[in-house]
């Protein structure tokens, strides 16, 4: 008998019908003979309606009142799942976040993990309970509610099913797998069995919206295995994600993505001195901002300008440390380009085979997409182009390295926006 990790999305845990459905996979998997956590987020559009209910009340929610508040969430889906898995007369228990021990950093709306005491999660689960643990929530060493972000739930279920070394971990969604690209612009794109955790992290990080990054960079470094599958196909395997030594075979390309969310930011007439970057982006580094795309260019009067992307939900607080820092750097003018997308390829094949960047690059060109930068690793490459050009751009790439299918994907309830 093994430990199973499962975790259900906002989508499958809807309504009261959706919520016996979750619970009849549950029971599923507990009559295969392992004992079982589920994890789940709050149930459809909650999240959404907490945050406008925050908004409707102050321009400015303050952190730590925003976690107290969308922590709530979670906390109504695990009582009904529970309620109904015991309806179907089996023993389960509901635990949030600082019941099972998720310890975080003492960082509002964005903690990561930093340990789970598994002794009260090993107890329930030797009582023959199947545990329903609330996701996206821990709690600090000091007692403070803390929410993880963006992806949270798969976050907060890998980490459990890595602190419990359970035999894998499912993460049920509204879709049957992995497919190369988001199926809702090309219908007839291939469903990828089995991928990497390496190609799935950078697919993650530039918008495929099936896992978060954080969850399978969790994976990656306990390597515990995650199953991409389907809440309304319980038979379907979906997508094995594994380490790269453990596969047969991969592609030179095994998907396209686009993320719209990105933003664009050059500061021009930067003094061509030693330490102008390091000072921009430790201030940055320091405001807790990530940064993506970065170009440093060099202008014939002795400054350079230096463009980069960060997340639009960044955006607000990118500025506010840019223009305390402006005067320091002695820069010339911020420019803003909201307009973009960045659009890339990923593949753990691509590392011996020269010539993609040169099939993507002039793929995008016969179909009369301009590129605005470029950023490169072993197994991706990046675009920047206009944001109206991504979905043309998606189809051309799909087409261009043979990641189109017969068949049609088969795709349910809502997914997030390209």
């Amino acid at each position: 008998m093994g430990i199973i990790v499962q975790k259900f999305g906002g989508t499958s845990v809807a309504d009261p019908q959706k919520i016996h459905n979750v619970a009849k996979a549950v029971i599923r998997e507990k009559e295969n003979g392992n004992d079982v956590v589920v994890v789940v987020s709050a149930m459809g559009h909650t999240t959404d309606h907490l945050i406008k209910l925050a908004k409707e009340v102050t321009s400015t929610p303050d952190s730590r009142e925003m976690d107290m508040l969308l922590s709530t969430g979670e906390q109504v889906s695990i009582a009904l799942l529970a309620m109904a898995i015991q309806s179907h007369g089996y023993k389960a228990v509901s635990m949030n976040g600082q019941q099972v021990g998720i310890v975080t950093e003492c960082i509002h709306s964005k903690a990561r993990i930093v340990d789970i005491k598994t002794d009260k999660l090993q107890k329930k689960i030797e009582e023959g309970n199947i545990i329903v643990v609330a996701g996206f929530q821990g709690v600090t060493p000091d007692g403070e509610i803390t929410t993880l972000g963006r992806g949270g739930s798969d976050t907060s279920a890998v980490a459990i099913a890595a602190a419990l070394k359970a035999d894998r971990c499912d993460i049920y969604t509204d879709v049957e797998g992995v497919y190369a690209t988001d199926p809702r612009i090309v219908p007839n794109i291939q469903k990828t069995d089995v991928i990497s955790y390496e190609e799935m992290l950078e697919l993650a990080r530039v918008g495929a919206n099936v896992l978060h990054p954080r969850s399978v960079e969790t994976a990656k470094q306990f390597n515990v295995p995650l199953r991409v599958r389907s809440s309304f196909k319980l038979d379907n395997l979906g997508t094995l994600i594994i380490g790269v030594d453990n596969m047969e075979i991969y592609k030179p390309v095994a998907g396209v993505a686009a993320d719209s969310s990105q933003i664009r930011i050059l500061l021009s007439e930067l003094p061509d001195i030693p330490g102008t970057a390091a000072k921009l982006f430790g201030s940055l580094a320091k405001s807790n901002i990530s940064v993506d795309m970065i170009i440093q260019s060099l202008a014939s009067n002795g400054t350079n300008s230096i463009a980069f992307t960060v997340d639009a939900e960044d955006f607000e607080s990118t500025m506010t440390t840019l223009e305390a820092l402006k005067a320091e750097l002695k820069a010339g003018e911020i420019l803003i380009d909201k307009d973009i997308a960045k659009v890339s390829i990923v593949g753990a094949g691509m590392v011996d085979r020269p010539g993609i960047a040169a099939d993507m690059f002039r793929s995008l060109a016969e179909n009369n997409i301009n590129i605005k930068m470029i950023s490169t690793s072993e197994i991706k490459i990046s675009c920047l182009v206009e944001k109206e050009n991504a979905k043309n751009a998606i189809k051309a790439l799909c087409k261009e390295f043979g990641l189109e299918s017969t068949e049609s994907a088969d795709v349910k309830g809502d997914l997030p926006d390209v």
